[in-house]
């Protein structure tokens, strides 16, 4: 009995694992696709607004400001 309550939490242990990987690679992928794609930023401010500010958030944290103003001139002149 005690064996195989060992193999699940073996088990369940690599599978929580396996999620927080997946779920690391899944934020860094979408982190690098933001910052490097101001059309797929401008997607994501339509679609998943409070994702795009954690991501401004984050880069403002670092000290690069210019990148929210830089996607909202851009917004405004390609609505006019």
């Amino acid at each position: 009995m005690a064996h195989k309550m060992e193999s699940m939490a073996k088990k369940m242990f690599k599978g929580i694992l396996v999620a927080e990987l997946m779920g690391v690679f899944g934020a860094y992928l979408l982190f690098n696709k933001m910052n490097t794609s101001q059309d797929f930023r401008q997607t994501m401010s339509k679609k998943f607004p409070f994702i795009l500010e954690v991501y401004y958030k984050a880069i403002e944290q670092s000290g690069m400001y210019e990148i929210r103003r830089q996607d909202q001139e851009k917004w405004l002149n390609s609505k006019n």
